[in-house]
């Protein structure tokens, strides 16, 4: 990773079960910067393969991490990563990462609670320690064990990570599932929770397979839709109210969806 702009010190700047950070898989890294460059103002930087989250990744599919993936910063801080799709098979995702300080013993809860873990968790240089994992409905979330590189150093704002929402076809069973994972986080003293879960249907046709939304912050929900299609980006669901606020779902210019969020 290259020097350029502080990151956050100690590896305890998130609890366990909060989301830390978050990155997209792209056929085309250079075009994921021009969209997101211009849609949120982000700056790019090389060399975030060689060690980032996704090197779990890289390492499942027998290559080394790198390729043109880069840091994204919001005002020089870094807020999210674009990686480069290693297999054509995988799929153009957004993917949340949930903190925690043993990514090992996670995964083992992870698989006592029905869930499933996709890649093991490894070690990515000094920055930390990454896996893949998937609840028992089949939604896909990384794990992050904290080392150099301990997540977001800016979230909650405009072109920052505002919240993740799991989209479930059980909620019953992955309200049980979370619950147990995540209990500090989600029902804790100091509990607040970045993450949320509506049942598919709400938002998505019923044969949406469940999966999590990364949700970005914006200024105007409703005028930034003309900013995606402007860029080649669609409207999936246009703006709707929830309970954290005015949301609208889209696709980049490659097909990765996400969501906007005005704030209430």
């Amino acid at each position: 990773m290259a020097e350029s702009a502080p990151l956050p010190a100690g590896p305890a700047a998130f609890p366990e079960g909060v989301p830390c950070w978050v990155d997209a898989q792209l056929p085309d890294v250079a075009a994921g910067r021009r969209f997101y460059g211009e849609l949120f103002g982000w700056t790019f930087e090389e060399g975030y393969g060689s060690g980032g989250p996704d090197g779990s990744r890289a390492a499942a599919a027998g290559e080394p991490a790198g390729g043109g993936a880069v840091w994204a910063r919001r005002d020089g801080e870094p807020v999210a990563a674009l990686v480069p799709k290693r297999d054509g098979r995988m799929p153009t995702v957004w993917t949340v990462y949930f903190a925690t300080p043993d990514a090992r013993a996670l995964a083992g809860r992870i698989g006592d609670g029905g869930g499933q873990v996709i890649t093991a968790p490894a070690p990515v240089g000094d920055l930390g320690t990454a896996a893949l994992a998937a609840d028992p409905e089949g939604a896909v979330f990384g794990l992050w064990q904290a080392g150099g590189h301990p997540g977001f150093s800016r979230r909650h704002e405009p072109g920052t990570f505002s919240w993740a929402e799991l989209y479930a076809r059980d909620t019953a069973a992955v309200d049980q599932f979370y619950g147990t994972l995540f209990r500090e986080a989600l029902f804790g003293p100091d509990a607040s929770p970045d993450f949320g879960r509506a049942p598919v249907s709400d938002v998505f046709p019923a044969e949406m397979p469940p999966h999590f939304l990364v949700h970005f912050g914006v200024e105007d929900c409703d005028a930034v839709l003309g900013t995606v299609s402007r860029l080649g980006g669609r409207v999936q669901a246009p703006p709707f109210d929830a309970s954290y606020g005015r949301v609208a779902v889209v696709t980049d210019n490659q097909g990765a969806s996400f969501a906007v969020l005005q704030r209430s």
